[in-house]
């Protein structure tokens, strides 16, 4: 089954994904007359790179663009910010994931499993466009470590779940958009 306007864009670091993904939405959003929510996923740290990296993102983002925080409960976000007719773009799934397995210090640890089927269900649920970002990191060797086998074992899952759901999914590689699936409305 797929959601009715769901495009799932892939990458590494550094890939263009983000960058794709805000011209997606820029473009589906002046094509439909509609609002873009960008909802971040980050958490923030307190680590002044990372922080950077945020700052980065925020100053390339219209400013006319709504913003929803949703460092562990993405699936409300999404629900409560579609409206059948705002463009979502959702930026990404990567932290997300990070943020639900490796909770900050003093948080009860999650396993993530009923957070992801939520995540499913709001996806499918959608009633407007949305846009999802994140990393494609199984591409490498398996990692050292149980924690990290098991993070890229959970993304790996939850890329393909998303992926199953999407319309279209772009997988980007050196900043160029190389489509993996397409299907058109009928």
């Amino acid at each position: 089954m797929t959601a009715p306007d769901l495009t799932f864009v892939l990458g590494g670091a550094r890939s263009g994904k983000s960058r794709h993904a805000e011209q997606l939405a820029h473009t589906r959003a002046s094509r439909l007359a509609s609002p873009v929510t960008y909802i971040a996923t980050a958490r923030h740290t307190g680590d002044a790179e990372f922080s950077a990296r945020i700052a980065h993102h925020r100053a390339r983002r219209p400013a006319h663009w709504g913003l929803v925080e949703a460092d562990l409960d993405l699936a409300s976000a999404i629900a409560e910010s579609d409206d059948g007719r705002t463009c979502i773009l959702v930026d990404c799934l990567t932290l997300w994931l990070a943020n639900v397995i490796c909770p900050a210090e003093g948080e009860p640890c999650d396993d993530g499993a009923a957070r992801m089927d939520a995540l499913e269900a709001a996806l499918a649920r959608a009633r407007g466009p949305i846009i999802v970002v994140s990393n494609e990191i199984g591409m490498g060797v398996v990692p050292m470590g149980a924690m990290t086998r098991r993070y890229v074992d959970e993304l790996g899952r939850l890329n393909q779940r998303v992926a199953a759901l999407a319309r279209a999914v772009t997988l980007m590689v050196a900043g160029l958009p190389m489509t993996v699936k397409s299907e058109h409305p009928q």
